[in-house]
């Protein structure tokens, strides 16, 4: 039942300074000039985490033209625009409420250089209508109800940020033309990669390194990208016209060049290039495989009964390989369960980092290999199978190297960087490599992986019990007792998506783990259940939604695959 804004300004009247709980009476749906405020979740007290409060705006009040959310990407990119604006606008109300603990905080999800699908803002395609999630402290002094600083928030500043923010005849419509023909443009790159036989583009005039370790802001001053013209690809865009880059072929790429060059930043730039991102980050026009997965070892990390053949056999202990199982692996180990995994999640590229993969999982030089014959060493290195990942199953590779040039004899494509300036030097490379033998590979294929894990429901999701849930920022995820960690999950940009790959496991522990359905069939359920109820979907109480943001497919099965709690059978 919705109730008018002046039975609200009345009840907020009646509870000023009462006992902070009296706050519960405040929860329901208030109609304002515009708007329908609802008010989700209610603080228990003024140190406690903010209250959830929603703004609803009908569409045709809104009266943002159709075409500008016609298509998911347009939809999710305004969405994303709307939000900034919103956090912008908020900012400048934050705290004039006075009170103790969070009294007058005022605050949305805070967007950063991605462009990612969340619950703060939705927008219904069929009618525009808007929806805006924030977390307001309603105020107190001491543990006693200040309702006339609420009131303030609620009938000062709230329409004020409605206003600025939520309605087409405010905005800036220029500005939010160019934010839907950019993410038209970014569609187009992705539908040419799959035309052109392209795992990544890179634009001509990109800047790739950022601001500092800890910033994902563009470094000032930074040398601009520009493509080796063996590479160079030209695109037409439907809004930039014509844009010319480095075209990454399918195949297996090798990138070299001394250290700080530029190949690692190059590298981060793709692992990030599956997602869009904003203007003016200087990446908005690199663009990567959307499945890309960044794989590196993982030390210590849990397996469950993966099928980690194709890398590791023979152990001396017996250990069986098609099925293995480790709650503390090696970074060989580690490495090779990831690969695996990535193509169970049906990743078609791979990218791969020197610096932080296990040397003996990606190659044994021909010493080694002399003085350890291949029949005592029960790792096969990567070196060793890359090529059939390619021709037999479609995994290309993208690989940073700067120690080791046993790569130069089966890359498809060698790029060096020098002084962050990208150079194709596959000829030159190769007639150096002709001077070295190449390392003897096998001659056996490998044997197709196994993926028929099929997970039942842990002890601790058996009944009714209510389940503790704590996001730890982009590190990990607290579901009980149990921490999933994603130190080196390096594709997650946000802590939004932690929270909703907690969210994901919780509802996959309720829900989909019955012993049947094999871990690909628990994330294909899990996606259809995004796709149809969004990701509020996986919330057990709707009414007051978590801030989640949309982690891709990819990341759903290493956040399972990493998820210690997990049974299979």
């Amino acid at each position: 039942m919705i109730q008018t804004s002046t039975e609200l300004r009345n009840l907020l009247k009646r509870i000023d300074h009462k006992s902070y709980p009296a706050y519960k009476d405040t929860k329901g749906m208030y109609q304002f000039p515009g708007y329908v405020l609802s008010i989700d979740h209610v603080q228990g007290d003024p140190f406690a985490s903010p209250s959830k409060v929603s703004v609803h705006v009908k569409g045709s009040g809104a009266g943002f033209p159709k075409e500008l959310f016609s298509r998911n990407y347009q939809r999710i990119a305004l969405q994303d625009d709307l939000t900034r604006q919103f956090g912008r606008v908020v900012e400048k109300f934050a705290f004039k409420a006075k009170g103790s603990g969070k009294s007058g905080l005022i605050s949305v999800s805070r967007c950063g250089q991605e462009v990612l699908e969340r619950t703060a803002c939705q927008i219904d395609m069929a009618s525009g209508d808007i929806v805006m999630r924030m977390e307001i402290g309603f105020p107190a002094n001491g543990r006693t109800i200040n309702a006339r600083e609420l009131e303030k928030i609620l009938f000062e500043f709230l329409p004020e940020c409605v206003k600025r923010s939520l309605y087409y005849n405010n905005a800036d419509k220029k500005h939010i033309r160019e934010v839907i023909e950019l993410a038209e443009d970014q569609e187009y790159i992705r539908e040419q990669l799959k035309e052109q036989g392209l795992v990544a583009f890179v634009a001509n005039g990109a800047v790739l390194p950022r601001e500092s370790g800890v910033s994902a802001r563009p470094m000032r001053g930074a040398v601009a990208f520009a493509s080796p013209k063996e590479m160079e690809v030209t695109l037409e865009l439907p809004h930039k016209g014509m844009l010319k880059g480095m075209g990454i072929r399918k195949g297996i790429t090798l990138i070299v060049g001394g250290g700080y060059h530029g190949k690692s930043t190059l590298l981060k730039a793709l692992e990030l290039g599956v997602y869009n991102h904003v203007s003016g980050d200087g990446r908005e026009y690199v663009i990567t495989d959307a499945t890309a997965m960044k794989i590196r070892a993982e030390d210590g990390r849990s397996i469950k009964k993966t099928d980690i053949s194709m890398f590791i056999n023979d152990l001396p202990n017996g250990k069986e390989t098609r099925g293995f199982y480790t709650e503390d692996a090696s970074g060989s180990t580690s490495q090779a369960a990831n690969v695996i995994e990535s193509m169970e999640a049906g990743a078609g590229t791979l990218l791969i980092d020197e610096d932080t993969s296990a040397t003996n999982f990606m190659i044994r030089d021909e010493l080694m290999q002399r003085v350890i014959h291949r029949e005592m060493e029960p790792i096969t290195p990567f070196i060793d199978r890359i090529r059939e990942l390619y021709e037999c199953y479609d995994v290309s590779t993208v690989i940073v190297a700067g120690s080791s040039g046993a790569y130069f004899h089966i890359a498809d494509t060698i790029v060096q960087m020098d002084k962050y300036i990208p150079k194709e030097i596959t000829a030159i490379a190769k007639k150096e490599a002709e001077n070295f033998p190449a390392l003897s590979g096998l001659e056996e294929p490998m044997e197709e992986p196994i993926f028929e894990r099929c997970p039942k429901q842990s002890r601790g999701f058996r009944g009714n019990d209510r389940i503790k849930m704590k996001t730890l920022g982009r590190e990990a995820v607290q579901i009980n007792r149990e921490t999933i960690d994603f130190r080196y999950m390096e594709q997650l940009t946000d802590s939004e998506q932690v929270s909703s790959l907690g969210y994901c496991v919780c509802y996959a522990e309720r829900h989909l783990f019955n012993g049947r359905m094999t871990v690909q069939d628990v994330v294909k359920k899990l996606i259809e259940k995004i796709e149809k109820d969004g990701l509020a979907g996986l919330c057990e109480n709707r009414s007051s939604v978590a801030n989640l943001a949309m982690p891709r497919t990819q990341e759903i099965f290493a956040c399972l695959n990493r998820y210690r709690g997990m049974v299979l059978l």
